[in-house]
Formats: structure tokens, sequence, C-alpha cells
């Protein structure tokens, strides 16, 4: 693995850094700081989508028949650090970084001139219909069903967990379509309108007290069958193509160096106002130590993914271990971010999360927001394959189990 970066990546990144102090307003900013989780505030997620296409940067490792930059690997993964590192708004990824790739794979001509465009713009929001009540990690076991009539299908049924569907206009959807063949065999991908007769969202108040996800109930939804992605009954494949750009091409490292900052920025605020800081007793300081030690392998780990990527192969179980290490070590860092704050980690201010709030908030200004991403991050070692999944993964293709 070669960690030289060539001169054309260096003069990459200042035009990226250059782009990001141009366009990243004080709201723009304060959304990134203040984002409790993986999913940033809607409005300002739009608005920074709205700007990055109008650049041509919204997604840019497509094609450019598609939209993109076609920006190799590297460029993409410093772009990814950069705005990371400058707090701009994450992007919401279900359309982008999950649906997009589906629809360049399988998507018929009509379909992709229709839906990426408007993806790119916003105009449509995509959630993902996945989980049920009873069919989570076991996906293969989803019973909402799709019945053929004519040149629709008739939906019945749920689906749980489903990101910002409060927002969508748009879901992609694993229905069951045949029930009486092998589970995965009778699975088809299909693509619903989220305005049409039937539907009903009911969102889900999160620990925090905020909603981020939802429950989808379908009552005879007729959806047309030139909506379908895929053949019929094959939605198994499509599915495990689009998991392949959930899980992977994300860092996870510098989100933990976004949160290790957040907590020496912490620390210098403590200081500040009392004169002393939790980061100051010898303890406190030595778990901070190994913290960093660990973002620090993990680094490296991601590294060596990239190198593999770039290189035309596949990271294979490194994707797996990325995912353990980078969700298990965040926690880790939530942890000790509640320790360092005493009394003030119990005030409940999420008002102050808005990016539109520039009032005075309780405590330190960079804690404000510890607690909210300690509750959310939780799920961090759920989403996108448990944790369990991963090490199973592993043992099968490293330990041949």
């Amino acid at each position: 693995m070669d960690l030289s970066i060539s001169q054309a990546l260096q003069d990459f990144r200042e035009e990226v850094k250059v782009f990001l102090q141009d366009n990243l307003t004080p709201e723009f900013i304060r959304a990134g700081k203040r984002a409790t989780s993986v999913f940033p505030d809607y409005e300002a997620s739009m608005k920074w989508q709205k700007v990055l296409n109008e650049k041509g940067w919204v997604v840019p490792g497509w094609p450019k028949q598609y939209g993109g930059a076609d920006w190799s690997i590297e460029q993409v993964s410093i772009f990814q650090e950069e705005c990371i590192k400058a707090n701009a708004p994450a992007l919401y990824p279900m359309g982008i970084q999950m649906l997009g790739p589906v629809l360049m794979h399988y998507g018929t001509d009509a379909q992709k001139a229709e839906l990426l465009p408007k993806m790119l713009s916003g105009e449509d929001f995509w959630c993902q219909g996945y989980s049920e009540p009873g069919a989570g990690s076991d996906l293969a076991s989803l019973q909402t069903r799709a019945v053929s009539d004519g040149e629709d299908y008739i939906v019945n049924g749920s689906k749980i967990w489903t990101t910002a569907a409060q927002h969508a206009n748009k879901m992609f959807c694993l229905v069951r379509t045949d029930a009486e063949c092998k589970p995965q065999r009778g699975i088809t991908f299909i693509l619903i309108d989220m305005d049409s007769p039937g539907i009903s969202v009911d969102p889900i108040v999160s620990m925090d007290g905020e909603v981020e996800q939802c429950q989808v109930f379908f009552d005879d939804v007729r959806v047309p069958k030139v909506n379908r992605i895929g053949e019929e009954n094959d939605g198994w494949s499509v599915a495990k193509f689009l998991l392949e750009f959930e899980r992977g091409g994300s860092s996870f490292n510098i989100f933990v160096e976004s949160q290790l900052a957040a907590i020496y920025d912490l620390a210098d605020e403590q200081r500040q106002a009392y004169g002393v800081s939790a980061a100051d007793d010898p303890v406190v300081a030595s778990q901070l130590a190994e913290l960093e030690i660990d973002s620090l392998a993990l680094k490296f780990l991601e590294y060596r993914i990239t190198a593999a990527a770039a290189g035309g192969g596949n990271p294979g179980a490194l994707a797996s271990m990325q995912k353990i290490v980078g969700s298990e070590l965040s926690q880790k860092v939530d942890e000790l971010s509640l320790e360092m704050q005493g009394a003030y980690v119990a005030v409940k201010q999420n008002e102050s999360l808005k990016p539109s709030f520039t009032d005075e908030t309780i405590g330190c200004e960079s804690g404000i927001k510890m607690m909210n991403h300690y509750l959310n991050n939780r799920a961090s070692t759920i989403f996108g394959g448990t944790s369990e999944i991963q090490r199973n993964i592993i043992a099968k293709l490293v330990l041949g189990l």
C-alpha cells in the first residue's frame, strides 16, 4: 500500500477546501456540527444538495453521463473527508448512494432518464422499504405482499424503521410476489409513489424525542409494473447489489475523528468557563489517548480498503472489519463524551440543535448534541448489517467456517 499523495491529489484537496470555504454558510456549518446521527437536518441537507448539484458534485463518483463527475476513488475519499472536517451537512444516502447505482445497473433507459436527474436535484426524495416488524436482519422472511392485477401490483403490509419516510415522496421497496417458492426467490424490487392512495406513515419518536424513523402501512396500494426494477421474483439479487452501496464506501474514522475533535472543543470550553476540564483528569486523559490510538488504527485499515478498491480489488472481510471497529469505536467515544459533561449531560435542549438556533445554550456549545448523538448512535452496530452478521462474514471468508 502506497501512502504517498500525488501532487495532483494535493491540488485537488485544495480545490475542494476552497469550494467549501466559499459555499458553507454559518447555518450549513451549524447543521453539520449539531447533527446527532448519520442523518442530518433535513432542510439544511436539501439546501446543501442543491449547492452541490449546481457545482456538479452531488454524486462525484458517478459516471458523467448520469450527472456525476467521474472522480477516482481517492478523489471521492478526499472530498468526503474535507466535507466532514468543514462540518458540511451530510446528504441523505437512500437515493444518491443506494438506489442510484441500482438504477444504473438494473434500470431501464426510461427509468434512468426520468429518475436519476430528479434524484440529483432533490425533486425526488427516497426512503427505503426493507425492514418489517417481523423481518429485520432476516430480511428474506418479509411478508409485505404484492399481488399481480393486470398492469399493476396490489400491495398490502407494512415496513418499519423507514428513515425519513415523513419527508419522502418515493420509496424503493421489497415485496413478496411468490409465497410458494424459496423465500429469496419470491421477492420483487419495486418503486412506489408515497402519495399513492392507501399509504399511511406513522412517525416513530426516538429516545431523544426526535423523529428519524417511521412505520409505513400499505392498504391495497396500486403500483404500476413499469415501476419494477429487474425481473419479478428476482428482487433479492437487486437487494444484494444495493446493500453493497449501503454498507460500503464510507469512512468511519473521519466520523470518529470529528467526535474526538468535539471532545477536545468541549475540554477547551470547560477550561474557559470553569478554569478546569474533565480532560485534565489523568484517567480521562488515558482514555482519550486509547481512543486516539484506536482511531489511528482504523484510519490505516481504511487506507487498505481504499487501496484495494483503487487497484480493482475487493476488500472482502476488511469491509466487515471496518464496520465492526468503526461503529463500536464510535460508541466508545460517545460514552466518554457523556462522562466528561457531568450534570450537563442530562439537560434536554433539542431546539438548540436546529441550524437556525443562535441563542445561548445551557452548558458548553460543543456538548449540546452529545446525549442525542449517544442515543442515536446505539443503532450504528445494528443498521447496515449488525456486528453479529459482520462477524459471521469474517468467520466465513477468513476462517472458512
